[in-house]
């Protein structure tokens, strides 16, 4: 099983960021997860992202939300991380407002591969002291460290 040391790095973990809206959210994390591959394009993933959101919220409740998307470029999962510095409305399946994003961008083809991956981060997240380890984190490195600690492993 994929171990989230695998598709995430501290430099696509950001903390506090002044984001007002889904829209920004979702191009942050666009940006973040295109900068881990030079094949893949922010505005490719920004688009796959959205296209899934249209589907149905990735907002999970409880303030946590895992948007994803499949590329036709990307060679391998990445992750990304983001804390807002204020919750804002991303239409959570409770409709309370999100702070916590952990966004997954996955190959076309590897369709089980992403379902194990959101079925074991939506396994984490829904972890209250994991939550809120993440939520009290100060810095990046803090927010990383949580995001891989040894129970970090996706299985």
């Amino acid at each position: 099983m994929m171990k989230i040391t695998e598709i995430l790095s501290p430099d696509r973990v950001a903390v506090d960021l002044d984001l007002a809206s889904k829209k920004a959210v979702l191009e942050k994390l666009a940006g973040m997860l295109s900068s881990a591959d030079p094949q893949l394009k922010s505005k490719e993933v920004f688009d796959s992202l959205l296209a899934r959101e249209r589907l149905g919220t990735t907002g999970l409740g409880a303030g946590i939300a895992i948007p994803h998307g499949r590329v036709s470029t990307g060679k391998q999962s990445i992750g990304a991380f983001l804390r807002t510095d204020k919750p804002i409305n991303f239409d959570a399946v409770d409709n309370a407002p999100v702070d916590l994003f952990f966004a997954l961008c996955v190959p076309e083809e590897a369709c089980q591969e992403h379902l194990d991956l959101l079925s074991a981060l939506a396994s984490r997240f829904s972890d209250k002291h994991f939550v809120d380890s993440l939520r009290d984190a100060a810095k990046v490195d803090d927010v990383f460290t949580a995001l891989t600690a040894a129970n970090g492993a996706t299985d």
